[in-house]
């Protein structure tokens, strides 16, 4: 039987782990061929599985399989976590048992695997790969990359693919480390609140696994197995009595190998949330089934401050080039007015008219149906801002940590100073509240709104989604549908939260790795969901339909409680 090599290596010099050094390894089957670009397997904590002698013996699995055809012609990338050393010149000091003793390195394994962030999935998609695989010609998509690990790297392998599932979409997690070590228990629920994502996981673990400070093992992953099996994805899980080892892992390595890469080419498939008893999710209530997003402006300078008209025109700005876009239902954009004046955050008021967050001149503005500006306010630093049926305008200032209100006179007031940085800015559809997003606090803040504009009752009332390792929720943009929902751009995406405040759904952003700003529903029959990225803007069609402010209160039905 032919068999593959494996080289040693050393990484260094990583600007996503400063400091760190740590071994690799590279497997390159016999059947490779560089004329044909082969499919590449990550492996964390990959001094445990290069070594053919060990319980799992990958190169020798590989070998294997490959020569008998049950999995593609595969590049094994074995990768240890980092350390950093010790600084040199430090004194020696003295070991717990009085004999002299050099300073420890870092460990970095439980910072790198534990911790549910992208910077893993970025370090290996950025850095490592790209020197791993810099003389072998390798697929570049996720569909032929996969990614195992066991006990932390079991979590890490899941949450590099969660992050980056354009970069890695077949996942083997062995005695997954799916606790509260450093927030690694929101897994399973994120993935019952989160659009589906292509990734098919196996996953092994055993009724005796670890049951200590942060967690059970056991429980962990079997709730990540319920919430997968909720989602509707493909996944296979192997349960034992096992404990925290690799024993049962190694023994059903072949076998989980052979499921994530089955089919290939074929890709994986996309869950859908059908076959889930409660409906009640991102699949049963937002998104049409084969609506992806779509880019309908781009090689923007920038885009912020989508609102719609009842038309469902959409509007945007772009601040650098000091002009606002129209997007007709149809998709084609056109330019609506020049405003050199900084405009960001929009929204329609009365007479369809459409106001303007402008932060080079510190001005409210609004312009007349044909384009025509006039000044609304000076004196205030705008971010966002949102104007109800009656012409009342709330601008939120994150600069000073303030919430202006506007009368339909003119009179400005600040109704708030108590937010860490008031972002979005939004009204419920009765137009009874108003809701502020703190960018760096912990969650959205709603207040009662009283006929003469006046607030009252403030209280954080939308519980966010907050990015593991992270002190702050990270809302940016706000908007509502007509039933109540709240949709909040969020670096984990566009969250949705039902009228109790809770988030149920979590919209993927149009590409992974990459932000969303601002967000809004208009379009035909006020029905697509508008985020603004960057230099583009995307659209996807959606379930619920929106709300336009300035035809009045839409009042959505008594919500579950």
């Amino acid at each position: 039987m032919p068999k593959g090599t494996v080289t040693p290596h050393k990484f260094v010099g990583s600007k996503i782990y400063p400091g760190t050094e740590r071994d690799y390894w590279v497997y390159v089957p016999a059947q490779y061929d560089a004329k044909s670009p082969a499919c590449v397997m990550v492996f964390e904590d990959g001094g445990g599985f290069q070594n053919d002698k060990g319980g799992y013996r990958v190169p020798v699995v590989f070998d294997n399989l490959i020569h008998k055809k049950e999995m593609p012609i595969t590049i094994g990338v074995f990768v240890n976590p980092g350390v950093i050393p010790p600084a040199e010149g430090l004194p020696t000091g003295k070991g717990l048992n009085g004999t002299p003793a050099s300073p420890l390195p870092r460990f970095n394994r439980s910072y790198e695997y534990d911790s549910p962030t992208d910077l893993n999935a970025r370090f290996l998609v950025e850095e490592l790969l790209p020197a791993a695989t810099k003389d072998l010609n390798v697929v570049k998509d996720g569909n032929g990359r996969a990614i195992c690990g066991a006990s932390s790297g079991g979590i890490a392998a899941w949450v590099a693919a969660w992050e980056r599932p354009n970069e890695f979409s077949r996942v083997v997690s062995f005695v997954g480390s799916f606790t509260n070590l450093r927030g690694g228990h929101d897994c399973a629920s994120l993935i019952r609140k989160t659009e589906g994502k292509r990734i098919r996981a196996f996953l092994q673990d055993g009724s005796n696994d670890l049951d200590i400070y942060s967690g059970s093992w056991w429980v962990g992953n079997n709730d990540v197995m319920a919430a997968l099996r909720y989602a509707g994805y493909e996944f296979q899980w192997v349960p034992g009595d096992g404990g925290h080892n690799g024993k049962h892992g190694g023994s059903v390595l072949p076998d989980a190998i052979r499921y994530v890469w089955k089919d290939y080419p074929a890709p994986v498939a996309k869950p859908t949330f059908a076959a889930a008893k409660d409906q009640r999710n991102v699949g049963g209530e937002i998104l049409v089934a084969g609506e992806e997003w779509q880019a309908v402006a781009e090689n923007l300078q920038g885009s912020e401050g989508p609102a719609a008209d009842a038309d469902g025109n959409v509007f945007f700005t772009e601040a650098r080039a000091g002009k606002i876009h129209k997007i007709a239902p149809d998709g084609k954009v056109t330019p609506f007015a020049d405003n050199p004046n900084g405009p960001d955050g929009a929204e329609f008021g009365p007479g369809h008219a459409l106001y303007v967050a402008c932060n080079k001149t510190n001005q409210i503005v609004r312009h007349a149906p044909d384009g025509k500006m006039e000044v609304v306010a000076d004196g205030i630093m705008p971010n966002d801002l949102v104007v109800s049926h009656t012409g009342h305008v709330y601008v939120t200032d994150h600069k000073n940590h303030q919430v202006w209100h506007i009368s339909p006179s003119g009179e400005k007031k600040v109704v708030d100073s108590g937010l860490t940085f008031p972002n979005g800015v939004v009204l419920t559809p009765d137009q009874s509240q108003l809701v502020v997003g703190d960018m760096k606090g912990p969650g959205l803040y709603a207040w009662q709104v009283h006929p003469d504009g006046s607030l009252s009752d403030k209280a954080l009332y939308y519980f966010a989604q907050t990015p593991p390792n992270k002190s702050d929720c990270g809302a940016d943009g706000l908007t509502v549908d007509r039933d109540g929902r709240l949709y909040a751009a969020t670096p984990i995406g566009i969250q949705v939260f039902d009228q109790a405040g809770r988030v149920f759904a979590i919209i993927n952003k149009p590409v992974p790795g990459k932000g969303v700003s601002s967000v809004a529903i208009g379009g035909p029959d006020l029905s697509y969901l508008y985020a603004t990225a960057g230099d583009k803007v995307y659209r996807r069609k959606i379930k619920p339909k929106g709300v336009v402010f300035y035809q009045g209160p839409v009042v959505p039905e008594k919500p579950r409680l």
